[in-house]
């Protein structure tokens, strides 16, 4: 136990009472050579939100005088949450009136106000801003005679930022800027700030997706120290590697990608063995051979974490010279790779593993389009085009069947909701959406890149050695409590009492494929999932059904999979003794932490960008009618869902047929005169009012000769929900389909 540890433990001690840094410098006995490094680290423990200083210089721990330590997610309306840094501890709701000067994104410490009563969530006052974490910020200048403001792009941070006239350095009107931030907001006054760069005029080619990604934070270019080192790489590889790896240059190998991938990291192999099993072997980019741990690539990809996808552009977690060349798996050159092959019988089943460092040589660099083209459409100019290879197709689609049906009978969760794709013109201007379909040739190499997460995951869990597993908690048991409520009024019985399983949610998704309540049941149990995370500990994954599970496959865009491969390789060639063990306990919990953090922001960034290209694009589409199914019902009127994807608003003032009221408890709009019934899953017509741009929302109006009166279903009767102030839906859409779906 470090000292750290030791003085969490005292503080739990029933007898303790708040001490000042003197007295507890006593109690452990330190001298005056070390107190200057121990009052360095009480003042670390009280940022990070462990401890907390009393107005008397005295400490206690958090937890146990009524305070969460965590971060603040605001939002737009003001009001904010307090995530807590400690597990399992459930977030605060700080009403706007008590946000003290606290902006989206800050470490803060609040005070318990009022614990969970009636339904409704605990409330919090923040009483200590213990980080900022807005240190810029970017937004749109707005000029007056003699000074400005700025307007911040993100809207979750609610307070405009004052510019002195001598502080605005060139910023005209409508000038997207990033600003400086000299002085924090406090109550009843705006922060204030310094205009430290102007990107240019909004509406500027390009500088939409730019402003997105200044404003998450996200890096654009490599520090030129990191690009140096990148250049300095040997591309050939050492003969030294050739002599101690296992060659598998002779072993017929293929990447399968989408058209325009550049950074190929995976290859698959299989052979059908003469008792009727398949040896499938998964062949993964060596990363690890050229970012070093604590190299200069090896920091800047750990500050990044992951690779950022935005539609037409990607920010990589590394430089070009290794994704786009030396570590991807391009075809007919020699890689290194770190190979598994795998043993499976008909079932399903891993009989035999085996893991090892390799050189490889891809045969082929294939296309998602052209092996479904093979095996779908029996394409004959491209059956003979690869012939060689033909046979191989057959045993890797009748592999990923056997793979797929036993991962759904032992109860993996299989969401089935529409993906899109978003095509851009030259000028970055949206002109289609498309809809993603997994074909064959992708559920091949989603169900061996699973198995094979799976088996490594299982083969280090055993070696008992610190590790970074990817991991999905149960669903919260409340929300879950409420599901099983609103399908038991539909006719379908969900039992549970302290644990479910993730099998008895799949067979009800099973019953209600292609049922008119397929899309409401969907949702609702959508909503009751937990977010996927990566931590050092092995609890499982539940949506997958699986005990053992980590990242492996893409280590050239995830640094968790960078970071395994490095321990994996140092265990299978015994160099990794109980000294190294130790250190690498602290590195892997530090990882786990950034990497889940920086994959939420790469998220949102994404789905942001997503947005405001989907709201471009519906406004060319404005007095244009569709057809939807509604997605989403509030108390400000209810969402709609077009094929396409694309969501837009039916606000409630628009209904002007009837008065209607929002019954929370059966998720439902109803006309007070009329009875006319607005429902999740409910099909609809709708024409294309206004689109918002600034805000990527996109408005509808109900046609409203198709509205009709309905008899009341079992579908409105006793419907729980969730209340507005749970996560956003779309969010956790978008990390089931990173979850389950490659691409």
């Amino acid at each position: 136990m470090n000292i750290k540890e030791t003085i969490i433990s005292f503080m739990r001690e029933k007898a303790y009472k708040p001490m000042d840094v003197h007295d507890l410098a006593a109690v452990f006995d330190i001298n005056k050579g070390e107190y200057k490094d121990f009052k360095k680290m009480i003042k670390i423990m009280e940022k990070e939100g462990l401890i907390v200083r009393t107005n008397a210089d005295k400490f206690g721990l958090t937890e146990k005088m009524g305070l969460v330590s965590g971060k603040l997610q605001a939002h737009q309306k003001g009001f904010g949450f307090v995530i807590p840094d400690e597990e399992g501890v459930k977030d605060v709701f700080i009403p706007s009136s008590f946000m003290n000067g606290a902006m989206h994104g800050d470490k803060v410490v609040a005070k318990i106000i009022r614990e969970d009563f009636g339904g409704r969530k605990r409330e919090g006052e923040i009483i200590r801003i213990t980080e900022r974490v807005n240190k810029t910020i970017i937004g749109v200048y707005e000029n007056s005679k003699n000074f400005g403001f700025v307007v911040p792009e993100d809207k979750r941070i609610h307070y405009d930022v004052f510019i002195s006239k001598t502080d605005k350095n060139g910023a005209k009107d409508d000038d997207v800027v990033i600003v400086e931030i000299t002085e924090w907001p406090g109550q009843r006054r705006n922060p204030e700030g310094v205009v430290v760069e102007v990107l240019g005029k909004k509406g500027d080619k390009g500088l939409d997706i730019l402003t997105i990604i200044k404003k998450h934070g996200l890096p654009e270019e490599f520090p030129e120290k990191v690009e140096r080192f990148a250049a300095a790489i040997e591309e050939d590889i050492p003969s030294s590697e050739y002599a101690r790896r296992k060659d598998l240059r002779s072993v017929r190998m293929v990447t399968i990608d989408g058209e325009d991938a550049k950074d190929l990291d995976d290859a698959v192999s299989i052979e059908r063995l003469e008792d009727g099993n398949f040896e499938l072997g998964v062949h993964i980019a060596d990363v690890s051979h050229y970012v070093r741990e604590k190299n200069p690539l090896d920091k800047e990809a750990l500050n990044r974490a992951t690779s950022v996808y935005l539609i037409d552009r990607v920010i990589p977690m590394l430089p070009k010279k290794l994704s786009n060349g030396i570590c991807s798996l391009n075809p007919k050159v020699d890689r290194l790779a770190l190979s598994c092959f795998m043993v499976i019988d008909r079932t399903g089943k891993v009989l035999e593993h085996d893991i090892m460092e390799s050189v490889i040589k891809t045969s082929e660099r294939m296309t998602y389009t052209d092996v479904t083209k093979i095996l779908k459409d029996n394409d004959k100019e491209l059956i003979e085009k690869y012939d060689y290879l033909y046979d191989d197709f057959k045993a890797m689609e009748e592999l990923c069947n056997i793979l797929n049906k036993k991962r759904l009978g032992r109860g993996a969760i299989d969401f089935d909701f529409d993906e899109s794709k978003i095509i851009l013109d030259k000028m970055g201007k949206p002109v289609d959406i498309k809809p993603y379909d997994r074909e064959i040739a992708n559920r091949i190499i989603e169900e061996f890149m699973l198995v094979c997460n799976e088996t490594i995951a299982e083969h280090m869990y055993w070696a008992n050695i610190p590790f970074v597993y990817r991991i999905h908690e149960n669903p919260d048991e409340e929300k879950l409590q409420k599901f099983s409520e609103f399908v038991y009024n539909l006719g379908y019985f969900l039992k549970f009492n302290n644990d479910v399983h993730p099998r008895m949610l799949q067979e009800i998704l099973e019953k209600v494929k292609g049922k008119k309540e397929e899309t409401v049941v969907s949702t609702l149990l959508l909503r009751s999932m937990m977010q996927a995370k990566y931590a050092p500990d092995c609890v499982g994954h539940f949506g997958l059904a699986a005990r053992y599970y980590c990242h492996f496959t893409s280590p050239i865009r995830r640094y968790p999979d960078l970071m395994i491969h490095r321990i994996i390789k140092e265990y299978i060639n015994g160099n990794l003794d109980s000294e190294r063990a130790s250190k690498l306990t602290g590195i892997v919990d530090y990882a786990a932490k950034q990497s889940s953090e920086m994959e939420r922001i790469a998220e949102e960034a994404e789905r942001e960008v997503d947005d405001m290209k989907k709201a471009e694009y519906m406004s060319e589409k404005i007095g244009e009618e569709f057809e939807g199914i509604i997605s989403s019902v509030t108390t400000f009127g209810f969402f709609v869902q077009l094929p396409n994807t694309v969501e837009g608003l039916i606000h409630i003032s628009s209904l002007d047929d009837d008065y209607y009221v929002y019954d929370e408890r059966h998720l439902t709009l109803m006309g007070e005169r009329t009875k006319n019934i607005f429902r999740l899953g409910d099909s609809v017509k709708i024409k294309v009012s206004r689109v918002d741009l600034a805000n990527h929302d996109i408005y509808f109006d109900l046609i409203k000769e198709d509205l009709e009166e309905e008899d009341e279903s079992n579908i409105t009767k006793n419907i729980n929900y969730m209340d507005d102030e749970d996560e956003d839906l779309g969010s956790l859409v978008e990390d089931v389909k990173k979850e389950y779906f490659r691409e």
